[in-house]
């Protein structure tokens, strides 16, 4: 601005899954789910007639699909595509994917990031459009006191670190009086910024910098219809800078007070100008900035002055690392690192192998064995854990649905691959299998003691918590008979029923099950898995097979039974509910596991449940749920987090995965 309107303008002036359920597939599913979700409760109504009309949209809740397991009728599944404009949705993805990268050590949930400008902090001579990315002026442009500014949605956040923002001016209007900057909470939106307390701003009508103050300071060139003015707030040291179409203009402010907002302020008619928060590229490289601090950072951390304590740390540090192999079951490697570093293991190597043997059973989906073994090596770890015997058992329910549980392999003709073909994983979460008998209380259905799920020979072939061949051979041959001696109601099954499995079983679903176990790649001798061009092969429910499926139903049923039975005897549990829900959603959908819930299907589910129960068989031997190590990292991050809490930028550059990796 002129000299005198600075005059002028130092006058005071007045001024954030519809929820889970089961709703009809969509079209493209076909209707193929309906029966083998409706047998698990009770048979589906007789078909209409070949002539009857289609249901008028939108069916009444009564007329929608079967429940499944006790799920009310009305219930809706995840939708299965985003709704609104596809262009929109990419580019909302992008911008997320952009700031993830650009701040990997912010929490939106605790600290958003500022992603337009707000249409409640704002002058009211301030329109926005275009997403409020746009800012025009609407004013009548006369005087100082016709100023108009706005904020962005959110403050800063210091975990940035470094934060940057570009802003294109689309037109300079009809004296190009603007200004590009920062203010705090408060401070008023009837002036431009830089004019008052915590305020700060770049100008465009004379390139002066405004810092909490009427009076500006030659700072940079001017600007105008076309170029693009960069804001950078470095949180580390608390200064600003700003770049014009790419090239820096040096340190504008310094001492710069915490959350501070981007802002934008127009004054004469015709300003129109467009804010970039990461939505495009930045024409300025603020990455290559970004990575010198981190190595300045690092360095910092690196030259910290251990002194003579160099001795004492690092056996603390040997430790730690011992005891997390020893928490995860890797049991060879403990020994050689106890060897090297002269230690001794705490946990017998007979009980590591124990634990080691059910997390490869769990990660491989076979957790009808992995809850058997688990029963047999420590009896009373189930008993004493409800919940966790549950949440085995749905689990199980879903490696059915999978085709990777031992039950429905067995059923579907699959030879069993030997439990030491699946590469060994440091967590794991297991329970007996489910009887198909119920007994009077929750432990009836977790010890299974009747002859149709305890395996008589099945013990002796377990040594250390390894099972032979064998053994794995006489539980299918056995875990077979007791799916067609002891379960009437599959034989009572009607023809209806039976012919609409077959239906499902035939056309809606490829039967090449010699290539493919769904949602386990095959093996190499090695132990590790092969990659699988999953588009070239078709995964089916149950592996394929009739047998399956119907051994499937019957076990969502005595699953339903066994949360009913812990509801009555252990109160209500959400966590429980919606796990049972999601686990039934599966059978709302033709392709599982291209379904809304289809995630449950990825073997990467697998671990939660693979360390819960890892956890659980530690306490029974007197050792920690989690390994000192583990807990020193988590202490770590809620350090980092709580110097973000306190505006401390230099947490961005600072995260425990830059020295793990």
């Amino acid at each position: 601005m002129s000299g005198q309107q600075q005059q002028q303008q130092q006058l005071p002036l007045t001024a954030a899954p519809q929820a889970s359920g089961i709703a009809a597939p969509a079209a493209s599913a076909g209707p193929a789910p309906a029966p083998a979700a409706a047998l698990l409760l009770h048979p589906p109504p007789p078909p209409p007639p070949a002539t009857a009309a289609p249901p008028p949209p939108p069916p009444p809740p009564a007329a929608g699909p079967l429940p499944v397991l006790g799920l009310p009728a009305g219930s809706s599944a995840p939708a299965a595509f985003p709704h609104g404009d596809p262009a929109l949705n990419e580019q909302e993805k992008e911008l997320k994917r952009r700031l993830k990268r650009l701040y990997p050590a912010v929490d939106e949930q605790e600290t958003p990031l500022p992603r337009s400008w707000s249409p409640k902090d704002k002058f009211s001579y301030i329109g926005l459009s275009q997403n409020n990315l746009r800012v025009h002026y609407k004013g009548h442009g006369k005087t100082p006191k016709d100023a108009a500014s706005v904020r962005a949605t959110h403050p800063i956040p210091a975990a940035c670190g470094i934060y940057y923002f570009e802003v294109k001016i689309v037109s300079k209007g009809r004296d190009g009086y603007m200004g590009i900057g920062l203010s705090a909470q408060g401070v008023n939106m009837n002036r431009l910024p830089g004019w008052d307390k915590h305020s700060y701003g770049y100008h465009g009508d004379d390139g002066h910098s405004f810092c909490s103050s009427g009076t500006g300071q030659p700072y940079g060139p001017t600007f105008t219809t076309g170029d693009v003015i960069g804001c950078c707030v470095n949180l580390i040291n608390n200064t600003c800078f700003y770049t014009k179409n790419g090239h820096s203009l040096g340190i504008a402010f310094t001492d710069l007070p915490p959350n501070l907002y981007p802002t934008v302020g127009l004054q004469t008619p015709g300003e129109v100008v467009d804010a970039n928060f990461g939505q495009h590229p930045f024409v300025f490289d603020i990455e290559d900035y970004m990575r010198e601090w981190r190595t300045k950072i690092q360095a910092q951390i690196d030259r910290f002055p251990i002194g003579d304590r160099e001795g004492e740390w690092q056996t603390m540090i040997q430790k730690m690392v011992s005891s997390y192999l020893v928490h995860h079951g890797y049991c060879a490697t403990a020994e050689a690192f106890a060897r090297s570093t002269d230690q001794t293991v705490l946990e017998e190597l007979a009980s590591i192998k124990n634990r080691q043997r059910i997390q490869k059973l769990v990660l491989a989906g076979r957790m009808g064995e992995a809850i058997e073994t688990t029963q047999q090596l420590y009896p009373s770890l189930l008993e004493r854990n409800p919940n966790l015997l549950f949440a085995l058992k749905v689990r199980q329910f879903i490696e059915m649905v999978n085709g990777t549980d031992s039950e429905v392999r067995c059923l579907g003709g699959h030879s069993p691959k030997s439990q030491d073909s699946y590469p060994v994983s440091p967590r794991s979460f297991s329970s007996p299998s489910m009887s198909p008998n119920h007994g009077m209380n929750i432990h009836s259905l977790a010890v299974s003691k009747g002859s149709s799920t305890h395996f008589s020979g099945f013990e002796n072939s377990c040594s250390n918590g390894v099972i032979s061949n064998k053994a794995y051979q006489s539980y299918c041959h056995i875990k077979h008979q007791s799916t067609n001696l002891n379960v009437p109601e599959l034989n009572n099954i009607n023809v209806s029923r039976s012919q609409q499995v077959n239906s499902y079983t035939s056309s809606d679903v490829d039967m090449e099950t010699d290539h493919y176990s769904n949602g386990v790649a095959e093996t190499s001798s090695n132990g590790f898995l092969n990659e699988v061009d999953s588009s070239q092969l078709r995964r089916q429910l149950c592996g394929g097979s009739q047998a399956a499926i119907e051994r499937m139903i019957h076990f969502g049923r005595e699953l339903q039974a066994m949360s009913e039975q812990l509801r009555r005897e252990c109160g209500k549990n959400t966590t429980n509910k919606k796990m049972l829900k999601d686990a039934f959603s599966l059978l709302a959908y033709s392709d599982p596991w291209s379904s809304p819930v289809g995630n449950q299907l990825d073997p990467i589910q697998r671990e939660p449940v693979c360390s819960v129960l890892n956890s659980a068989i530690l306490e029974t031997h007197n050792l920690p749920k989690q390994p000192p190590l583990a807990l020193a990292m988590g202490q770590a991050s809620q350090c980092l987090g709580l110097m973000a809490r306190s505006g401390i930028g230099s947490c961005a550059f600072a995260t425990v995965e830059d020295y793990l990796h």
